[in-house]
């Protein structure tokens, strides 16, 4: 089993920056993946940002050229969110695929949200 720890949600207004970061911990061989989904309200839980282990990067459309992901060590994943909007508003889901041994499949993994509320 593994577990993923988010910080850094928070208040702020548009145009402004936050940092969300995301550490698993547990049983894991290997991280294959590691992302931020986010929920707005009213909404379908969306992909944000996704890394791989060999440092390739995905974003959705919404947050391209905003947004940058990054893997501060083998385990964490940080989200860099620049000129936030008001749309940007939503609870962000740190995910995880991961290998609790080498020969294991990999199963997913959830954060259990980071409120985002940005202003107008």
């Amino acid at each position: 089993q593994a577990q993923l720890v988010e910080s850094g949600g928070g208040l702020v207004q548009a145009g402004g920056s936050l940092r969300l970061s995301c550490t698993a911990s547990g049983s894991i061989a290997r991280i294959n993946f590691m992302g931020w989904y986010r929920q707005g309200p009213g909404k379908q839980r969306e992909l944000a940002a996704i890394i791989t282990s060999g440092g390739s990067t995905n974003y959705a459309d919404s947050v391209k050229g905003r947004f940058t992901i990054s893997r501060d060590n083998a385990n964490t994943v940080s989200l860099q969110m620049n000129s936030l909007k008001p749309e940007d508003t939503a609870v962000y889901y740190c995910n995880a695929v991961v290998q609790s041994g080498i020969y294991n499949s990999p199963r997913t993994y959830w954060g259990q949200g980071t409120q985002v509320t940005v202003s107008s």
